[in-house]
């Protein structure tokens, strides 16, 4: 949520979907490599020994006793981590930062006081990691947000998925916009708030694009089995239902804190902070992308530590 005074910055309803959607599709996964093993081999023993085939492949999965076991702890490990998670975004107020004392206020647990950093304390940056899948290895993309603590040193991350790096620079220029432009930079949703990644609306949306941009072939196997091993539409009800769920309001603190200053009262951004700012906007207007700039610098520092 965006005002003219603060910005409430938590997990979206894509971060929750997903983690739904990878839980039920890791456990539907095992249970249809047993069926199809026992498919596979019921076909075999066929062939061979001319067995009905379901003899064969039915005691794959009944009654296998070890499989079922298995399936059920890592079904509740993930329904403890869920429910955990769960219980973490509704205990705990979401980050709230403050454009006009440019500070950022942030709960690290229940019942503890806030704490308020400097916003050009914050620390930004973007992990990339390397995961094998049943598909060949893919890469991972986190927005990763610290907050340092002035008063005892200690940094608490908040780390944010994200598919691409694009994406995950995206989430931060929206944070950075905020904070030094104010609400009309964010750019409004071009498809509304039902269109949010995430939801019902947009699952259905990506359905009716994969269909159009694949066919009929690629679309039943690309896009209907594997979204019908990992619930359908199942997560994103999930995770509507987590974001309806009543959250911890802010300490009073923090709400007294959050009310409007005066425009005489606006803390103003650092020397250092306008100077690097303004080098940024030299290098966006010369036609280079942010990644060029930053790119550029290292090397222009590494070649003057060169020379010296």
């Amino acid at each position: 949520m965006a005002a003219d005074t603060y910005l409430d910055f938590h997990l979206t309803s894509a971060s929750l979907e997903f983690a739904v959607r990878c839980y039920t599709a890791s456990v539907a996964s095992i249970i249809m490599m047993f069926f199809l093993t026992g498919i596979g081999t019921g076909i075999a023993e066929y062939f061979i020994f001319n067995t009905p085939i379901l003899e064969t492949a039915i005691p794959f999965l009944f009654p296998n006793w070890a499989l079922w076991l298995f399936v059920s702890l890592l079904a509740s490990m993930y329904g403890y981590f869920f429910f955990q998670a769960v219980y973490q975004l509704t205990s705990t107020p979401p980050i709230r930062f403050n454009r006009q004392r440019r500070e950022v206020a942030y709960v690290a647990k229940r019942g503890q006081p806030p704490r308020l950093i400097p916003w050009e304390e914050i620390i930004a940056c973007v992990s990339s990691s390397t995961v094998a899948t049943q598909y060949g290895t893919q890469q991972k993309f986190a927005l990763m947000i610290g907050f340092v603590d002035t008063s005892d040193g200690q940094v608490m991350w908040l780390t944010l998925p994200a598919s691409t790096l694009g994406m995950a620079v995206s989430e931060w220029e929206a944070i950075r916009s905020y904070m030094e432009e104010g609400p009309s930079a964010l750019r409004k949703p071009m498809m509304g708030t039902d269109m949010e990644e995430g939801t019902v609306e947009f699952f259905h949306m990506c359905r009716r694009g994969y269909l159009l941009d694949h066919g009929c072939l690629r679309y039943v196997f690309g896009f209907l089995l594997i979204q019908f091993f990992s619930g359908w539409t199942l997560p994103c009800h999930i995770a509507s239902w987590v974001k309806r769920l009543p959250k911890t309001a802010f300490p009073k603190a923090v709400q007294d804190w959050s009310k409007p200053l005066p425009r005489e009262q606006w803390q103003a951004p650092s020397a250092e902070l306008i100077a690097q700012s303004e080098e940024v906007r030299k290098s966006l207007r010369k036609g280079m992308t942010i990644f060029e700039h930053f790119s550029a610098q290292q090397q222009r520092r590494a070649k003057d530590h060169a020379n010296h």
